[in-house]
């Protein structure tokens, strides 16, 4: 039966990688989802959901030291810490997301006339004790490490080897989207939105996954690269330091620069480099 399984992981490693992600994401979930629909009456500690975001990382060790054994784990190992990129990709990893919210805040201000986003409360973070700019860290560590070693680092170098950057990425992204579900049943704005709400996230995670695709090509798999990129928007983007027009005009930044790759990087490749295959 093992070597059965292992045949098949090697066969269908994509496959294997998001039944993975999803099943010990909704494991780790799976209190949290219950308390808050009122099936158990006992404390579930909101960590759970911090703590979910290592589902994406573990399916894709998971599924490396399956199908590539120790030569697989080396190699995504190495583009975990991959760190010379060229220090102009560093910085657009590092800081672009801080660009963008600046430039959010400057339209909101002085074209829409909007009172200026309170800064203090940047660095704030649901259900944990306010860090300041240690939430930076924080993001990066856990949606950042955790997340996008799975999403990009795993995922779209297998997708990109069988299709587009753009068609691989169109595909993550409904798998991305379909793996935050579950927060429609135990997070307070999911579940205040409801799932009305649903389109306009997606379009906003599509936004988000070509500029993210963008980056890792650009970068030849630095994993390391789109870590840093993803836990600085989540700082930024994902405080009480953007909330209302804010929020949305970030959105619409992200999508007028994921229009604007596609038009000029090409579908091909999402960069002006070779797309990033494993």
């Amino acid at each position: 039966m093992p070597e059965r399984t292992s045949l098949w992981v090697k066969e269908h490693p994509i496959v294997t990688y998001f039944v993975l992600a999803y099943a010990i994401s909704w494991i780790i979930v799976a209190p949290l989802v219950a308390s808050a629909q009122g099936l158990i009456d006992v404390p579930i500690p909101f960590s759970l959901h911090y703590l979910n975001d290592y589902a994406p990382l573990l399916a894709a060790i998971i599924t490396t030291a399956i199908s590539s054994g120790r030569d697989g784990l080396r190699d995504f190992f190495r583009r975990m810490i991959k760190w010379r990129v060229g220090w102009g990709w560093v910085l657009v990893a590092a800081f672009s997301p801080l660009v963008v919210y600046a430039l959010a805040v400057a339209i909101v201000v002085f074209v829409l006339a909007d009172p200026p986003p309170d800064l203090s409360l940047l660095g704030t973070i649901a259900y944990i004790p306010f860090l300041g700019w240690g939430a930076w860290l924080f993001w990066i560590l856990t949606a950042g490490f955790g997340e996008e070693s799975g999403w990009r680092g795993y995922a779209l170098p297998k997708l990109q080897s069988h299709m587009s950057a753009l068609s691989a990425t169109l595909i993550l992204t409904l798998l991305w989207v379909g793996w935050h579900l579950p927060r429609f049943f135990y997070y307070g704005g999911y579940m205040e939105l409801g799932f009305s709400v649903l389109p306009l996230v997606a379009h906003g995670f599509l936004a988000l996954a070509i500029v993210l695709t963008w980056l890792y090509n650009s970068t030849r798999g630095s994993i390391l690269m789109v870590a840093l990129f993803h836990g600085g928007y989540n700082f930024w983007a994902a405080s009480g330091g953007a909330v209302g027009s804010i929020s949305s005009t970030i959105d619409a930044l992200f999508v007028i620069w994921a229009v604007a790759l596609v038009i000029v990087a090409g579908p091909a490749n999402l960069s002006r480099k070779r797309k990033h295959v494993v």
